[in-house]
């Protein structure tokens, strides 16, 4: 008999209006547990309690809001194991990427509670003889999370920390697909002492509890991450409020291999960007552009690369490749391989549905061959262990062709010029770029997000979070 999951809503584990089944991808037998689903009516009470909490925390002292947090941090990082194996059997990828993201999380939490530390304003003077005036940072107030289901739990405490940090009260609705992680991690911050209503959790699908939350117009800020399609939802939602947006949605990025490339970091770094996370990643390099001079090898090389990937159960020893999250992903990824061939892509590796010892939702890494920009495949974000190999004539095709996409998140570019290396990161047109470095990966303490259809609102991560998660006030003083 499997436990069942409340929510978390002004300091009190409550039921839900129903709850889900969480299964295990890579095991579709393994019941993880059943998770509460708020009501809309509950989304409401959520905010209440959220306003009432955050007048309470935004008057707390700097030392309790950093010892908060790094305690948050401590725990997870002794739990790291435990939570990691937790994140990978809910969401599949293989053990060492949930462990490495459970410690990422407390690292966020470590980092933002030195954060708390910094907190300096400016004080400058007046161009009036006498009046000084003084810059504040203060608390945008209530802010909505809405996280994806690739992360369960990086991608939700980048934001979760900093908005506690900064003395905001938190409003979380994870992906419905991944609960467990959400669940965990709300467990121990229902343990620090914030006052009631400073943390809640709803879990629940997005068209009722999502919309509910983006739709309301007494939240004061909402940062999203998921779909291009939602994100404009959201963002049309929370301009008729006047509600801060903050919004990382999707991408198309590409790792260029120049005609100078050391071929074996060229597919070490290909293989690490589009096929860990099972290609599952907003940073997955899944466009593969190659210059004429090194394109065969790197494609032999890259192919005898992908025979030797372990694709498996993703707590098993040595899997490299993880199951992907459900069956409607898989099934899309089977469609979009169907329609590639269709187009006139070269299926030359993979591209078939596996069967293991556990009935899970096994793929073999694909690669596409012979494709061009402008094939479907190569335009919309496909989210899954699928890369195309795109020829190019030269460097300036190359760049070309990386800049021809509405999105703009990451790009790559594996050379030993450092002229072209120059070149390439002043004219990619991306909000991340990596030089002999796979476009997946990236740091807490420095700004994240991309360009064009990829992000919209101020940048995620390191100090540059401070422009979402406050307000700036400006006060003037005169001595009588």
């Amino acid at each position: 008999m499997s436990y069942s999951y409340p929510l978390f809503i002004a300091g009190q584990w409550l039921e839900g209006e129903s709850t889900i089944a969480n299964h295990n991808p890579s095991d579709v037998d393994d019941l993880i547990g059943h998770y509460a689903q708020a009501s809309v009516a509950q989304v409401g009470e959520a905010i209440a309690a959220a306003r009432q909490g955050q007048r309470e925390w935004a008057k707390s002292g700097l030392e309790k809001r950093y010892a908060l947090l790094m305690a948050i941090g401590d725990e997870l990082v002794a739990r790291k194991g435990e939570l990691g194996r937790l994140l990978s059997r809910e969401e599949g990828k293989p053990l060492a990427e949930g462990v490495g993201e459970v410690y990422r999380s407390a690292q966020f939490f470590h980092y933002y509670a030195a954060e708390v530390l910094r907190q300096i304003d400016d004080r400058v003077d007046s161009v009036r003889p006498g009046v000084e005036v003084e810059t504040r940072r203060e608390p945008v107030g209530v802010v909505g999370v809405i996280s994806p289901w690739n992360f369960p739990m990086a991608t939700a405490v980048w934001k979760i920390a900093p908005a506690l940090a900064f003395g905001n009260a938190v409003i979380f609705k994870p992906a419905n697909l991944v609960p467990a992680s959400a669940w965990a991690l709300t467990e121990i911050i229902s343990r620090q002492a914030l006052p009631p209503g400073t943390f809640n959790l709803l879990m629940g699908p997005g068209g009722s509890v999502g919309d509910a939350l983006i739709s309301s117009p007494d939240i004061d800020a909402l940062s999203f991450t998921g779909s291009l399609e939602v994100g404009r939802r959201v963002a049309g939602a929370t301009a008729g409020n006047l509600v801060k947006c903050q919004l990382e949605m999707g991408s198309k990025n590409a790792l260029i291999v120049a005609d100078d490339a050391d071929l074996d970091l060229a597919v070490e770094a290909a293989f690490a960007g589009a096929y860990s996370g099972t290609g599952q990643k907003c940073t997955a390099s899944s466009r593969l552009i190659v210059t004429a001079a090194v394109h065969d090898a790197f494609v032999e090389r890259l192919i005898a690369r992908l025979d030797r990937a372990t694709v498996g159960h993703a707590l098993a020893e040595g899997v490299q490749v993880g199951p992907v999250a459900d069956s409607r992903q898989l099934e899309s990824n089977l469609a979009w391989i169907e329609r590639a061939q269709e187009q006139g892509a070269r299926l030359a590796f993979g591209g078939e549905r596996l069967e293991r010892d556990t009935q899970g939702y096994y793929m073999a890494p694909t690669l596409f061959t012979e494709t061009s920009n402008d094939m479907a495949i190569n335009r919309e974000e496909v989210f899954g262990p699928i890369a195309c190999v795109i020829k190019v004539a030269d460097a300036e095709e190359a760049i070309e062709t990386l800049n021809d996409t509405h999105f703009g998140l990451t790009a790559g570019i594996i050379t030993d010029s450092l002229k072209l290396a120059s070149e390439f990161k002043a004219r990619a047109e991306t909000g991340c770029v990596m030089v002999n470095l796979a476009t997946a990966g990236t740091d807490y303490h420095v700004p994240f997000g991309g360009r064009k259809d990829s992000s919209f609102g101020p940048r995620e991560q390191g100090r540059y979070a401070r422009e979402f998660y406050t307000v700036v006030k400006t006060c003037y003083v005169k001595a009588n």
